[in-house]
């Protein structure tokens, strides 16, 4: 297993690489860490699966998301990877999206023992992370540097593999775009979350703006996002 790799080319969206990897329609799903839950919404609408079970750890944003009423199919959960609250072999998808070095480290080992608990035996487990790497992650890093923690996420899971709590079906390496309209757009989506408390004083905010602003057009600012996602199986035996 290989935590990046800088020499792929192929340039896709999340959605393209589950849709092409996964058995969408008609599974139960396990959406661990769901965010503002725009994916789920999409997995939900596109894809017809029996149900989500979308969780998220962030308070401010899980009373959010139990705001929505139009995704029948979809239950959200305030909850943890670490602890899921489900029965063993009740789920057929488990999908984490850049989400697993948000674990606690002293808990990775944990989370990826439930998922394996929770899938089905032969079902699989997507987890997507982000690579180190790039134009916005030198932007990102001023702030909020994850090198560590996601170091740590991927050794969590060659661990697993290694021990066989997982196998690994599949390494899958991708550049999804990601565009902002203006430096606005990128402090709302970014610097303005609930689940971090981001430690910006006038000066760090500055140099923020700067750097983002190298990358502005007339159309605004894209970036590829390199990407790696472990596409992980329960075994059967």
């Amino acid at each position: 297993m290989k935590i990046h790799d800088p020499h792929t080319q192929q340039r896709a969206t999340e959605l393209e690489i589950m849709s092409s990897t996964l058995p969408l329609a008609g599974s139960h799903i396990l959406e661990l860490g769901c965010g503002r839950a725009w994916m789920t919404r999409q997995i939900a609408q596109q894809f017809s699966p029996e149900s989500i079970i979308a969780t998220e750890t962030d308070q401010i944003q899980h009373e959010k998301n139990l705001l929505i009423d139009d995704l029948p199919g979809v239950s959200f959960v305030y909850g943890s990877a670490a602890s899921i609250d489900l029965p063993d072999a009740s789920v057929d998808v488990v999908i984490m999206l850049k989400s697993l070095h948000h674990v606690p480290v002293d808990l990775l080992g944990q989370a990826i023992q439930e998922i394996a608990r929770v899938l089905k035996p032969g079902s699989l487990a997507y987890i997507s992370e982000p690579v180190y790497s790039g134009d916005l992650n030198e932007i990102m890093s001023l702030f909020n540097d994850e090198r560590v923690v996601r170091q740590a996420a991927f050794d969590a899971v060659k661990q697993a593999v290694k021990q066989e709590i997982l196998e690994l079906k599949e390494q899958i390496f991708f550049n999804s775009p990601g565009h902002y309209r203006n430096f606005e757009h990128f402090e709302q989506r970014m610097l303005n979350v609930t689940h971090t408390q981001h430690q910006i004083d006038a000066t760090l905010y500055a140099k923020i703006q700067q750097t983002f602003m190298r990358h502005m057009t007339d159309a605004g600012a894209d970036f590829l996002k390199p990407s790696r996602v472990d596409l992980l199986r329960r075994p059967t035996g």
